[in-house]
């Protein structure tokens, strides 16, 4: 199942009242609060569970125990109430530490825009707190929300201002939003590990099995010439984060004769970073659904030739019914942000 159908699951007024009692009791007592909703949600969701041990197995290398999958999912819900504070700018008692920063500020000093492209890996709010700390630029966040409304009405009402700096995809002046923040050397963050339905995507090895990577990130940067650093913000328990940045390309060029393999080549590659990532942070990838599932749902991609040899393939996603986020140049991008 495609996760843009994946219902999200929550009731909008206890949202509201576990954040007022985090927020005025403190951290430790919403970290314990966590553990009795944790395995409310892990009991009460087969497929949930599933995705996990199916990730985890392939992840770990090994079966997965209860353990694992509670953990798992203990790990998700810690990142989510890590952004009530960190919205909130209560940043005191975090340890944020960051590892290749000089591949941002580099450019930032030479007046250059930049895409960080990241994956549904960890927390992309310890990003925008780094930001808010101290970075010269503004950074824009690239997302489609529509899967997770109520969790982002919720948080967003802790921060209004971050609003500004969401450009929604799907919407028909998102590609002139973003050319224009890149234009003016501002950073704008995507996540790059999931399509929207209709998307050109990608098949790529992944973990040991074929999965279906949106080529939307390699078609984008290539068409504004921006650099691509790869960045995730990985949790590592009890208000400790790890921030990396990575240069995954200076530039991004596809060649008109040889466009498919270009982008198949460049999705490989970040498939290829992601699952050194997953594998060092297992507990830290937030796909709960069935990634891999998604080999039928595929057609072939218009305009970008024939199946490649050798597991690369540029596809199209079936829509699965009814209107579709529509992307940058009529064709849909991926790109969607965190649930």
């Amino acid at each position: 199942m495609s996760w843009t159908r994946k219902v999200e699951r929550g009731s909008p007024l206890l949202m509201r009242l576990m954040t007022r009692l985090t927020l005025g009791l403190g951290w430790h007592v919403g970290q314990a609060l966590l553990y009795p909703i944790t395995a409310y949600f892990v009991l009460s969701s087969a497929s949930s569970r599933a995705a996990s041990r199916q990730f985890l197995a392939a992840a770990l290398g090994r079966e997965p125990t209860w353990r694992d999958v509670f953990r798992h999912h203990l790990t998700f819900a810690s990142t989510i109430l890590d952004r009530l504070f960190l919205l909130t700018g209560r940043t005191a008692g975090y340890d944020i530490r960051v590892h290749g920063l000089e591949q941002i500020t580099a450019r930032i000093a030479q007046g250059r825009g930049c895409l960080l492209l990241g994956a549904h890996i960890g927390s992309f709010e310890v990003l925008r707190a780094l930001a808010e700390q101290g970075c010269p630029v503004p950074v824009k966040v690239l997302m489609y929300g529509a899967n997770a409304a109520r969790v982002n009405a919720v948080l967003g009402a802790l921060n209004p201002a971050l609003a500004a700096g969401v450009i929604q995809l799907g919407t028909p002046e998102a590609f002139l939003r973003v050319r224009d923040a890149l234009a003016a050397g501002e950073l704008v963050g995507m996540l790059g590990d999931r399509a929207i339905d209709g998307d050109k995507v990608v098949r790529v090895g992944f973990l040991g099995r074929d999965a279906l990577l949106p080529a939307g990130p390699a078609l984008l940067a290539a068409a504004l010439g921006a650099p691509v650093v790869l960045f995730s913000g990985v949790h590592l328990g009890n208000r400790r984060y790890e921030i990396s940045f990575e240069l995954l390309a200076e530039r991004v060029t596809l060649g008109r004769e040889s466009k498919q393999a270009d982008v198949t080549a460049w999705v490989r590659r970040y498939a290829a970073r992601l699952e050194a990532i997953c594998r060092a942070h297992p507990y830290n990838w937030f796909n709960f659904y069935d990634f891999w599932d998604e080999g039928d749902d595929a057609a072939p991609a218009l305009g970008l030739g024939r199946r490649l040899g050798g597991g690369g393939a540029v596809l199209r996603r079936r829509p699965s019914g009814g209107g579709q986020p529509r992307g940058f140049d009529g064709d849909p991008v991926a790109g969607p942000g965190h649930p």
